[in-house]
């Protein structure tokens, strides 16, 4: 691979880095890594570690911290360098600026400044989620990081109960077990979720199930590593168990197992997967 040794244009240049396998960040940000005047980063240790595993030298360029804590003393500085014609790159320390950092209110400011804004696209969490939970993908809602306080968080479940969109969360791995268990309570037991786990590294998992099986498994394990929830989308797409089992009883008085899972699950718009799970447990109480 041969770096482009291009000289960039003065602005703000948003560089996605990967979520975890080194070798998914993409041709133009290497260029940009290598070629911008100052390298801003959440990580300034991460964002060193990836060049030089690309075989991108530092030099004697400026590599800056900004995250939550030294962004509003520091965005003002970076913007400033912009505006006097120096390339900035900022990076997360993993996936794409702007998504659960500090880049968004640097990007406001050098808007308002008339500061260039550029994006690099890549490795995302929240895209790479969504590509392998199984859920409906053509309306999405990102809630980001749940609030830590348990009435705010209840409030934000409630407001966000009966969306028609899959909604993605990102959790930490200490708070993952208490959020499923208040998910399946607000959203509902029979919700279709998915738990990705370190996606894209080597001990990536996803698990895919209903929010109450979800939120049972998950409360006798120990969980480590980066986290991703998702929940299927709501509204009136979201039959209540009720009606599921009502529509499964007067299937199943003329037609097989299989045919009734079939027939509800169109009928009804929700997943073949989450009917089947009733039938089951209709088979049970018979």
């Amino acid at each position: 691979m041969e770096i482009d040794r291009s000289p960039l244009a003065p602005g703000i240049y948003f560089v996605a880095t990967p979520i975890g396998a080194a070798r998914d960040i993409t041709l133009r940000g290497l260029d940009i890594l290598a070629m911008a005047d100052v390298i801003a980063a959440e990580d300034t240790r991460t964002a060193r570690h990836l060049m030089q595993i690309h075989g991108i030298a530092l030099g004697e360029r400026a590599l800056i911290a900004y995250h939550d804590h030294s962004a509003p003393a520091v965005r003002a500085r970076l913007v400033g360098m912009a505006a006097d014609g120096q390339s900035i790159a900022c990076v997360s320390e993993a996936g794409t600026p702007m998504v659960a950092d500090p880049g968004y209110p640097l990007a406001r400011d050098a808007i308002a400044a008339g500061v260039p804004v550029h994006a690099a696209p890549g490795p995302s969490a929240l895209l790479a989620a969504l590509s392998v939970s199984g859920l409906p993908s053509d309306r999405v809602l990102f809630a980001g990081f749940a609030p830590p306080q348990a009435g705010a968080r209840a409030r934000m479940l409630k407001d966000l109960a009966g969306l028609k969109a899959t909604l993605v969360f990102y959790e930490s791995p200490r708070r993952v077990r208490r959020f499923l268990g208040e998910l399946a309570q607000h959203l509902g037991q029979e919700r279709e979720a998915a738990v990705c786990r370190e996606l894209t590294k080597r001990f990536e998992e996803v698990s895919r199930g209903t929010l109450g099986a979800l939120a049972q498994e998950f409360a006798t394990r120990e969980v480590k590593g980066e986290i991703v929830v998702l929940v299927g989308r709501g509204g009136d797409q979201q039959a209540a168990a009720a009606d599921v089992e009502t529509a499964l009883r007067n299937a199943l008085d003329r037609v097989s197992l299989k045919d009734a899972v079939a027939e509800v699950s169109a009928a009804l718009n929700l997943p073949r997967r989450q009917v089947y799970q009733v039938a089951l447990k209709l088979e049970e109480k018979q």
